[in-house]
């Protein structure tokens, strides 16, 4: 697989997988670690030791995101359920990777950046650091005051604003409470590797091996997920966590764009009677449908993934129907 990334501040196009470590010899897909993991929190104290803290403030803080991007659709749905949009800002990428990857555009669903002036995402990682080596991903949050980037991985974005900016908004759920946070965290456990990077280990595999390796522990760990939501309503029990919406971001690109696309073509998720009907009862939940558009799904994987579809030619289907009615309520 070939991409681009920025090379001590310069873009290079056309990267070797094997040369930056993205796959390995044998046609495994590497997904490389994210490179700022710094802590907004209430009182600015640092979120682990080594990082740098950053007092949760309303107005100083920019979310750049992508619509298309599920690890990025994280951030927005925390953003969306935790009432924040008045507090946190928001930029949104197109929906097709350019010359120099996520772009910043005017089409429906996408923004223009009006924080700090740019036409792309890797121009606010230079901003941050013009020396920077590494892939340009989303989501990022960006801190207006200091002028730098807090953080861009979206597990722990998605955990400050869970909390950290509980003083400005009235909203008191706790997607990760502390009685929970042990059976959440080995969910995530499970469900990082084997589904939300899995339907990239099983798309971006360049050899046959590696392939069924990456979709058959794929399609296991669904169906253990299958036999685990027909006895509860959400995968820790009756209360929605931050681990369902992890993995609700996968499941409602699955059947539109990893199945056929990342050839995850086993089954698909409306063909599971309990995964079918927990996507729809978490996408009927308020305000999540807002932050879905499976037009910038499907734009982005077909139009941008050109070593897997070259002609770049987007598909009219499948239909899908993620507001018919659901049988999830059964279990209270």
């Amino acid at each position: 697989m070939a991409m681009g990334l920025l090379v001590d501040g310069t873009w290079r196009e056309d990267v070797s997988g094997e040369e930056f470590g993205l796959r390995t010899k044998d046609g495994h897909f590497i997904r490389k670690t994210s490179a700022y993991h710094d802590f907004v929190t209430a009182d600015g104290s640092p979120g682990a030791i080594g990082k740098r803290g950053f007092p949760a403030e309303p107005g100083r803080y920019h979310l750049y995101a992508s619509l298309a991007c599920p690890w990025a659709h994280r951030t927005l749905i925390f953003r969306k359920l935790k009432k924040l949009e008045d507090v946190i800002s928001l930029s949104v990428v197109a929906a097709v990777l350019g010359k120099r990857g996520w772009e910043f555009g005017t089409e429906p669903g996408a923004t223009l950046d009006r924080i700090n002036g740019k036409s792309t995402l890797a121009d606010i990682y230079l901003l941050a650091d013009p020396h920077y080596s590494g892939r340009v991903t989303v989501p990022v949050l960006w801190d207006k005051k200091r002028r730098t980037i807090v953080n861009n991985e979206s597990s722990e974005i998605i955990r400050m604003l869970n909390s950290a900016f509980n003083a400005f908004t009235e909203v008191r759920t706790d997607y990760y409470s502390v009685e929970l946070r042990g059976e959440i965290d080995r969910i995530n456990d499970v469900v990082y590797p084997n589904v939300n990077n899995g339907v990239y280990r099983t798309g971006f595999a360049v050899t046959q091996v590696a392939y069924e390796e990456a979709a058959r522990a794929l399609f296991a760990t669904l169906d253990q997920l299958e036999e685990r939501l027909s006895r509860q309503r959400y995968l820790i029990g009756r209360q929605i966590t931050e681990a369902d919406w992890r993995l609700f971001t996968t499941f409602v690109r699955f059947d539109a764009v990893y199945y056929s696309h990342f050839k995850c073509n086993l089954r698909r998720v409306v063909d599971y009677p309990n995964l079918g009907n927990y996507l729809r009862d978490l996408y009927q939940v308020p305000g999540v449908a807002d932050t879905v558009s499976l037009d910038h799904v499907k734009r982005h994987y077909y139009g941008s993934h050109r070593n897997i579809n070259p002609t770049g030619i987007v598909p009219i289907g499948p239909l899908i129907d993620v507001t018919a009615p659901h049988d999830r309520g059964r279990f209270g």
